[in-house]
């Protein structure tokens, strides 16, 4: 064993460590762009075919190892087939960001206070919203569904979008990595049958993505003149400005500051985390507020 290691030492070089880290890297951030995609169900898919190829050898199963070799001799053609799409985003953003993906915290502070002061305005004026904030779970099905903007943050688009006369205005805003990434989304609804029955269509659509994601919904009700914040399929009703900010801070890490919270969005933050915490893998809790 120490002749093992000794050997292994001697042959290492600092250059064949730094291969292997750039080749993690890669991969790393190759699953980064891909997660939340279809990409991610197409790689899956191959992996099985991967694993079948190599059973049929092993088990001697002649026709299936034939019909399967005949497939990955072309693997590469079908690889750039596939993900032609998918290829051609990453070098976009490999071009544009070649070695961090995200909104910087500035930005996030930027995009925080234009949610706020937009959601407040909207509230003030009865204008029904959804923002929903991507975080770790990709939403990726979801854009999809919607126009596409790719935009900076601003609380007069945000604002203009939802506008009744606005063709873009009955669905969900989407952003990620600190931009608006589509409008016009839909979303799941909430099976839950426990929901007031007072909630409608947008309501339901919040609770819904949140059940299933570690999304960040603001939602503004028309009907009440309010915006909301829901997180883990739990509400918490009636929000001044500050309060979203402040709250949305704490949410995204960029503030620690807890103390500064009102009670009452100390113990909805508490309860959202400690959810997801016990739960990681499982929908949010069915805990619902009233309006």
């Amino acid at each position: 064993m120490g002749d093992l290691l000794s050997n292994l030492q001697s042959s290492l070089k600092l250059t064949d460590l730094l291969d292997v880290g750039i080749v993690a890297f890669i991969v790393y951030r190759l699953l980064l762009l891909i997660k939340g995609t279809r990409a991610m169900q197409m790689l899956t898919g191959l992996g099985i075919l991967g694993i079948g190829f190599f059973l049929s050898s092993t088990l001697e199963l002649f026709t299936t190892h034939w019909v399967l070799s005949y497939f990955f001799d072309y693997l590469i053609l079908i690889v750039i087939v596939l993900f032609q799409d998918d290829l051609r985003r990453a070098l976009t953003h490999v071009g544009k960001n070649p070695f961090f993906s995200g909104a910087s915290a500035e930005e996030e502070r930027e995009m925080v206070d234009e949610i706020a002061r937009a959601a407040t305005r909207m509230a003030t004026e009865r204008i029904g919203a959804l923002i929903v904030i991507e975080r770790e779970t990709g939403l990726k099905n979801f854009i999809d569904t919607g126009s596409k903007l790719e935009s900076r943050v601003k609380s007069e688009l945000l604002y203009a979008i939802f506008l009744p006369s606005s063709p873009i205005h009955d669905g969900a805003v989407i952003i990620r990595d600190g931009r608006i990434a589509a409008a016009g989304c839909f979303l799941p609804l909430s099976k839950d049958p426990n929901i007031d029955k007072r909630y409608g269509t947008r309501h339901r659509a919040a609770y819904g993505l949140t059940e299933d994601t570690d999304a960040i919904v603001i939602l503004v009700s028309e009907e009440a003149g309010e915006a909301h914040l829901v997180k883990n399929g739990k509400i918490t009703t009636n929000l001044s400005e500050p309060e979203i900010r402040q709250s949305l801070a704490v949410l995204l890490d960029i503030s620690k500051n807890h103390v500064t919270l009102p009670r009452r969005m100390r113990g909805w933050l508490y309860s959202s985390r400690r959810d997801s915490q016990l739960h990681p893998d499982s929908p949010g809790s069915s805990s619902k507020d009233e309006d």
